[in-house]
């Protein structure tokens, strides 16, 4: 089995703010988060893109339940949902981003801008509200 960072949040070796976890995927805040409450929704098994995952519908399940959850939580308009597959992959495991948007909320295209949470008793917030809209 591979290794990697995201591996590790899913064995519970590194620490994340987990907005979700089940036998299927794992969802936890991005710690770069192009805006606050920034998820990221990850297969519990290693696959590195989308074609490598065997079995697409519950793991998309997840995500759906996910933006609805950001969404309500954090009373979003909607929400921004993308993966890269191998370019741009920071890494190596598949992984969704689910982003609340607002309109005028400054993001253009493809063109990131990253911010952080102000405390880790912050992002705690970010993940307790999303995890109570599931």
């Amino acid at each position: 089995m591979s290794t990697d960072l995201f591996c590790e949040i899913v064995a519970g070796e590194r620490p994340a703010y987990v907005v979700s976890s089940d036998e299927v995927a794992v969802s936890f805040l991005d710690t770069r988060p192009v805006f606050k409450g920034h998820v990221l929704v990850v297969p519990r098994v290693h696959v590195e893109t989308l074609t490598d995952l065997a079995d697409v519908g519950p793991f998309f399940e997840r995500v759906q339940a996910m933006a609805r959850a950001v969404e309500e939580g954090l009373e979003a308009a909607g929400t921004f949902v993308a993966m890269n597959n191998r370019v741009s992959q920071s890494v190596a495991h598949l992984h969704v981003h689910v982003v609340p948007r607002n309109k005028k909320d400054g993001l253009r295209g493809f063109f990131w801008p990253r911010t952080k949470y102000d405390s880790a008793e912050e992002a705690e917030s970010y993940a307790d509200r999303i995890a109570k809209a599931l």
